[in-house]
């Protein structure tokens, strides 16, 4: 990783993590890393304005205490931190956007369980095989899940990102997360026990979207990423 940014990218290879056979658990993922942003050659959308038309994007939706914001607002939310190239292409007219605090609008979600179901779902219109975001302040408890037809092929957390997921609000603890699964989904869920999964700059992609020859291995196990096939619906 390079230690100029910890803001860095970081790439989930799925690809070969999962098991064809029916019900059966996953092969241990792998977690790359590397300074930058998403990928050429994907869908991009940095949530200002209208949702991009024509990308198999379906729908964005929020629930109670979830929602679209800007700036920080102290004890509940703070804006993700731009650097390391991880805002290029996500600028207006897909210019790059210049480092510092994410002044524009991302999302967030999270309680302390005083709201049950406060979650993100980004639905889609066909079969995803690739996922980018800007992650803010990862934390352990935040989690995301991805669905194929109303059903579970997988999750990670903050800790799947880095060791050190404890919120540092500085560019130190936001990552460009990149996420290949080979089963595809058609959803994915954002949730976090408290306060707060923020995130933005997101990219998708229905092909898969190989990882870069230069990534340093991180290497997580099955264990640590709890990355299982299981059967259950959303």
């Amino acid at each position: 990783m390079n230690p100029e940014s910890m803001t860095s990218f970081a790439k989930i290879a799925l690809a070969a993590a999962l098991v064809a056979s029916m019900g059966a658990a996953s092969a241990a993922p792998t977690v790359f890393s590397s300074v930058g942003g998403a990928p050429t050659g994907v869908n991009k959308w940095n949530l200002d304005g209208a949702a991009p038309v024509g990308t198999d994007l379906g729908s964005v939706v929020v629930t109670p205490n979830a929602a679209f914001v800007t700036g920080s607002a102290n004890g509940i939310y703070a804006a993700p931190f731009l650097s390391g190239n991880n805002g290029v292409g996500f600028g207006a007219g897909g210019t790059d956007q210049a480092n510092g605090a994410d002044t524009t609008r991302y999302l967030t979600t999270g309680s302390t369980n005083a709201i049950t179901n406060a979650k993100i779902t980004i639905n889609f219109t066909a079969d995803q095989f690739y996922f980018g975001l800007l992650w803010g302040s990862v934390d352990a408890f935040n989690t995301m899940e991805f669905f194929n037809n109303g059903l579970s092929v997988g999750s990670l957390n903050g800790t799947n990102v880095t060791p050190t997921a404890t919120g540092n609000q500085g560019a130190q603890g936001t990552y460009y997360v990149n996420i290949d699964l080979a089963e595809g989904f058609d959803s994915i869920v954002f949730k976090s026990t408290n306060y707060a999964f923020e995130f933005d700059n997101i990219a998708w992609s229905a092909n898969r979207v190989p990882e870069p020859g230069s990534l340093a291995l991180l290497g997580l196990g099955l264990a640590g990423l709890g990355f299982a096939r299981r059967r259950r619906a959303a």
